[in-house]
């Protein structure tokens, strides 16, 4: 197996598609009262927080990232999220709720990128900047967002593809329509544009391998990961491989975990993909009766959490890719300093690792791997 430290260093021309005046200076509306602040620091400045959930121990370490930036900057702020990200609904009351404190500042991490747009529109209409991290929204009302503090998810996606594809490429080949292997891919939502993002960037780079190998691959499953996939696909009865592709009804481990097991108890399944950590913490909880992860079904998983890391260490996962949520969350704070300052700002790429059993101690790994 390939083992390799992949720094994924997004630039403006990456996320061009998803992110809304990538690559150009915005200028920075003035604070609430119009007025600028000046120091250097914070000053007495108050932000409001808004996470897709605490469901996870992700969002935790991008709150330890903000808290950095309060300790540092002299701020303040406050979180909220509701239960899951799925609770698209909650989350959007809670914006709203933000919005009319009034606060020098917000840092959204959207559940549904669709769900936040008449919000943002308000935050506009009251002055207060906006800044999106770890997903963007891109339909955006133009202004709204001053910056988005972002991974590429679908270089992300890919690379765990790459990872996962030179673990099975010799059953790859020798697949036919007649001896079909099937991989899985449980991904959390299909309304958050990072999940989708990673989700298909997993898939089209799997299909590229594949294909560059001369196999004919279809994608069955959900619908919207099925009508967004770019890359060319045949009808399953034709197809040598077999991307199957599941989303829970609502984000939690256990139902996670029962679309994994679907995937997994299928004989002809040779790999999966959990394209975040609860989808990610579902694979091995199915796994917790079937026990084939890590013997017959190589997995990978995203994001990292005491559960995943072990699962890593243990061999059950290959490895994973990490993102840096305390980096999201310091930076969206200091961001939004800038703009309260009168500086102008940008989008700001962030990076994402590839860790395994061999590499995940290493000084540019470790400190991403959240518990």
């Amino acid at each position: 197996m390939k083992k390799k430290v992949l720094a994924l260093l997004l630039s403006g021309c990456m996320v061009a598609g998803l992110l809304a005046g990538c690559g150009a200076k915005k200028e920075a509306p003035a604070g609430n009262d119009g007025a600028k602040k000046e120091d250097d620091k914070g000053g007495d400045l108050h932000f409001e927080v808004v996470v897709k959930s605490f469901q996870s121990s992700y969002w935790q370490a991008a709150i330890q990232g903000m808290n950095e930036a309060k300790k540092e900057l002299g701020i303040d702020f406050n979180a909220t999220g509701p239960n899951a990200e799925s609770d698209i609904a909650d989350q959007v009351n809670m914006l709203n709720n933000a919005i009319n404190k009034n606060p020098d500042g917000i840092a959204l991490a959207a559940c549904s990128q669709d769900s936040v747009l008449e919000s943002l529109q308000m935050a506009l209409d009251k002055k207060i900047p906006v800044v999106c991290f770890d997903a963007a929204v891109p339909d955006a009302p133009e202004g709204s967002v001053v910056s988005t503090v972002v991974t590429d998810n679908g270089a992300a996606g890919a690379v765990a593809a790459e990872h996962v594809y030179e673990a099975v490429k010799d059953q790859v080949a020798k697949a036919s329509k007649d001896a079909q292997v099937r991989v899985g891919e449980v991904n959390q939502d299909a309304t958050s544009a990072n999940i989708i993002e990673r989700g298909l960037g997993f898939i089209n780079k799997f299909i590229e391998l594949a294909t560059a190998d001369g196999k004919k691959v279809a994608v069955v499953g959900n619908d919207l990961f099925v009508d967004q996939t770019e890359a060319e696909v045949v009808a399953e009865k034709e197809a040598d491989v077999i991307i199957e592709v599941a989303v829970p009804a609502q984000t939690t481990v256990e139902l996670s975990a029962t679309e994994a097991a679907n995937i997994m108890n299928k004989d002809n399944t040779i790999a999966m993909f959990g394209s975040n950590q609860v989808t990610a913490e579902g694979l091995l909880t199915a796994n917790q009766n079937l026990n084939v992860l890590g013997d017959k079904i190589v997995a990978a998983g995203f994001d990292a959490g005491s559960v995943i890391k072990q699962a890593v260490k243990d061999h059950v996962l290959l490895g994973a890719v990490t993102q840096s949520p305390f980096m999201m969350g310091k930076l969206s704070l200091e961001t939004l300093v800038k703009v309260n300052k009168g500086e102008a700002v940008e989008d700001i790429p962030t990076d994402g690792y590839w860790y395994d059993s061999e590499n995940m101690e290493e000084p540019t790994i470790a400190p991403n791997l959240y518990d």
